[in-house]
Order: C-alpha cells, then sequence, then structure tokens
C-alpha cells in the first residue's frame, strides 16, 4: 500500500478506509489477560478505529477468576488505550462480531504451536460469517512464551509475575495464591 512520508502501514490503512469507524473484536477468557494480551490490543488499536476486547463466557471452561474479577481487570489493564471497549459474550465469537457490527476478529500467535488450531477456527468462522476476516496479530518476540496457563502457574509456585501481567493481575495473583498457602500451611 502506498504511504506518504513519514506515514506508518496501520496509520496508511486507516486513512484508506474512510470515515466510518472500523470495529474489531478481540474474544478471549483473558484469565489473567498479560502483557502479552495488551501488545495485542495496541497492535490492533493501531489498525482498527474501535477494538472490543471481549471476555467469552465458556461453560466448559474452569476459569482462575470469575466473569467479574476478570472484567474488573481488563478494564483496568486498558483504560490507558484509546479506542478500546470491553464487553461480554455467550456463544460463537463470530456471531458476536455480527452482533457488534464488527468486520474482524483479532486472534494473537504466538508460535507455530497456536497456527494450526487458529487457522482452522478462521476457516469455520469463514463459513459462519464470511463478511467477518480473521486478522492474525503476533505479539512482540518478548511475549511469544507468555500464555495465562503459564503465569498461573508461576504465581501459583510463588513466583514473580510482575513483568508478564499489569499490576492490577500481579496483586489479584498474589492475594489468592498467598491466601491458598497459608490455608494449606495451616493444615499441615
Amino acid at each position: 500500500m502506498p504511504r506518504h512520508h513519514g506515514q506508518t502501514e496501520e496509520s496508511a490503512l486507516k486513512s484508506k478506509r474512510g470515515s466510518s469507524p472500523r470495529t474489531a473484536i478481540y474474544p478471549g477468557t483473558f484469565d489473567p489477560i498479560t502483557y502479552g494480551h495488551l501488545d495485542i490490543i495496541e497492535r490492533a488499536v493501531g489498525i482498527f478505529d474501535r477494538v472490543i476486547v471481549s471476555l467469552g463466557r465458556n461453560p466448559e471452561k474452569n476459569p482462575l477468576f470469575s466473569l467479574d474479577e476478570r472484567l474488573e481487570m481488563i478494564r483496568e489493564s486498558v483504560a490507558h488505550i484509546k479506542g478500546v471497549e470491553v464487553d461480554t459474550f455467550t456463544g460463537l465469537a463470530v456471531r458476536h462480531a455480527q452482533e457488534a457490527g464488527a468486520e474482524a476478529l483479532i486472534r494473537g500467535l504466538r508460535a507455530v504451536t497456536d497456527f494450526e488450531y487458529e487457522f482452522q477456527m478462521a476457516l469455520v468462522n469463514r463459513r459462519l460469517a464470511p463478511e467477518i476476516i480473521t486478522v492474525f496479530l503476533m505479539p512482540n518476540e518478548k511475549y511469544t512464551y507468555l500464555n495465562s496457563t503459564i503465569v498461573r502457574e508461576v504465581a501459583s509456585l510463588g513466583g514473580d509475575v510482575g513483568r508478564f501481567v499489569p499490576p492490577v493481575v500481579e496483586k489479584r495473583l498474589r492475594g489468592l495464591y498467598s491466601e491458598t498457602q497459608a490455608k494449606e500451611g495451616g493444615q499441615r
């Protein structure tokens, strides 16, 4: 795409699309939200005018934090990013995107291992809603190893997760696991 001198690829995309705001959904369980997620969100707002971080309600998952706790942590973590909203949904993310008037689903790819699953989901979503595109974004390389499961495990074992998650999340994890460890210590 031709760019004017000093114009980034993202701003060239934004200026090309005209006056109607472009919306993308970034769905996930965010249990908890990490700096890797925030990196993807910041990349997405460089491309889209409005990014809705959508917390999925998945009855098959047993999250560490309640829906309300995750919403609160996400809202606090993205408060400084212009153009970001936070929402919840139940069911298919692609249907949620349609209902929200979004044109894209944002998906983060950390490594090759993410690609096969995400590619399959993108193809299924294309069948269900051909007007919704899937945009794959890669986080900064310093976050490619990072996921919520690793963060929960490190925190549960008493490790420092401050470099992986925003302060609000670190505080919640520390509080949760210090309570758990105190209970376990008292039972011995």
